[in-house]
């Protein structure tokens, strides 16, 4: 039996993480603590095998924020973090995982354009939230040792059932758009329960290091789009009509632009840095993936 303790309650991650244990893994017990007051700090860790690391800010409208927003940010999702990696190894806690973000490495290519990360590539956030995430990452690195595994986890776009974000609006697009432009673009996208069995597998073994799962297969927006609508039975038409709007609105400045590039623009992870020799977590392919998250019988 190993023992687990989420910080953050509520969270997506967390709480997905909390129920899959639970029905897959009962030999992972899971126990949570809240994040929002003080009272953390006099939880006691040191029966605990593993800290997992889930509480921060996201989502964050970065262009249009105050100085006092961006300071929440670096106070949320740099420095309690590192404060809990502080205590977590002061008392004795073996491994300690840290939830980072693709972000880290800025933001992804314009429509049209490839963006392909490589083990080589060095992080380069393009705004203060991937900058918060980037410092904290660094810095809890800086903590392992030989006592202290420290697992750091920087994935892609994560989506399923509850998920918040991106996915409920393409999920939007698909109940009200009968016809959704064609675009050939790639993304690197991680459904939650493999993200759940990766973390899994990762407490069993203990590990520590860099990770970057995500699914066995590239996205393409368009096709996401039509995977949902099959899903909820709102069949999706895909049309490379529509293709030369995009493009324009691709070069717009300002939101119009930014929104439109973030939703058709490339980013994806080389594949083999997702592949682990001892973690196998790959269960769900897309399409199996969407629709175990429009799964209405499934809640």
């Amino acid at each position: 039996m190993k023992r687990i303790l989420i910080t953050g309650e509520n969270s997506y991650i967390g709480t997905s993480f909390e129920l899959y244990t639970k029905q897959y893994y009962p030999d992972l017990a899971t126990d949570t603590v809240d994040m929002i007051d003080i009272s953390w700090k006099k939880r006691d860790f040191s029966q605990y095998d593993t800290v997992f690391h889930v509480a921060g800010i996201a989502h964050a409208d970065v262009g249009y924020v105050d100085d006092e927003t961006k300071a929440m940010y670096y106070a949320v999702n740099t420095d309690l973090a590192i404060e809990t990696a502080k205590k977590a190894k002061k008392e004795g806690v073996k491994q300690f995982i840290f939830m980072s973000s693709m972000i880290i490495y800025g933001d992804s290519a314009p429509y049209g354009k490839p963006r392909i990360i490589s083990i080589d590539t060095e992080p380069n956030p393009a705004n203060f939230y991937g900058d918060s995430k980037w410092q904290a990452d660094k810095r809890i690195r800086a903590m392992a040792d030989d006592d202290f595994n420290v697992a750091v986890i920087r994935p892609p776009m994560i989506y399923g059932k509850g998920s918040r974000g991106n996915y409920p609006m393409l999920e939007t697009i698909a109940r009200r758009l009968p016809v959704f432009p064609s675009v050939d673009n790639q993304r690197s996208m991680l459904y939650i329960e493999n993200l759940c069995e990766f973390l899994c597998q990762l407490v069993i073994l203990g590990a520590g290091g860099v990770f970057f799962p995500q699914n066995s297969e590239y996205t393409r927006t368009s096709n996401m789009v039509k995977e949902i609508g099959e899903a909820i039975h709102r069949p999706v038409y895909l049309t490379h009509i529509l293709n030369p709007v995009i493009a324009i609105l691709s070069k717009i400045p300002g939101k119009c632009g930014t929104l439109t590039n973030k939703a058709f623009g490339n980013m994806v992870y080389e594949k083999k840095m997702s592949v682990y020799r001892n973690i196998a977590y790959q269960k769900f392919n897309l399409r199996e993936s969407i629709i175990r998250t429009e799964d209405k019988g499934n809640e």
